[in-house]
C-alpha cells in the first residue's frame, strides 16, 4: 500500500495544475464536439453498417421467409412421429411454402 501511495504522490508532484487544467479542458472540448456532431456521426455509422451488411429487397426477404418456413415444417415432419394424416398435411403446407 505504501508503494501505491508513494507512486501517487510522485505522480502528483510531476503534474502541475496547468497541465491538469489543460487535460480537463481538452476532454471537455472533445466531448462537446462529439455532442455537437452526434447526428452526423450516427449517420456515418449507419452508412458504414449498410456498406458492411446491405438490406435485402422485399422479394429476397419473402423468399428467405418461405424457405425458412418450409425448412421448419420439414424439420417438424422429420422430428415427430406423427399420424399419416398429419404428415400429409405438413407435407402439403411445406409444398405451399
Amino acid at each position: 500500500m505504501s508503494t501505491f501511495i508513494s507512486a501517487v504522490q510522485a505522480l502528483l508532484l510531476q503534474v502541475s495544475l496547468m497541465t491538469a487544467l489543460q487535460a480537463v479542458l481538452g476532454a471537455l472540448l472533445a466531448l462537446s464536439l462529439v455532442l455537437l456532431f452526434k447526428p452526423l456521426l450516427l449517420g456515418l455509422v449507419r452508412a458504414l453498417a449498410l456498406v458492411i451488411r446491405p438490406k435485402h429487397s422485399r422479394e429476397e426477404r419473402a423468399q428467405r421467409r418461405k424457405m425458412r418456413d418450409a425448412l421448419v415444417l420439414n424439420r417438424m415432419l422429420n422430428s415427430m412421429d406423427v399420424a399419416p394424416s398429419h404428415a400429409a398435411e405438413l407435407r402439403a403446407l411445406a409444398a405451399r411454402a
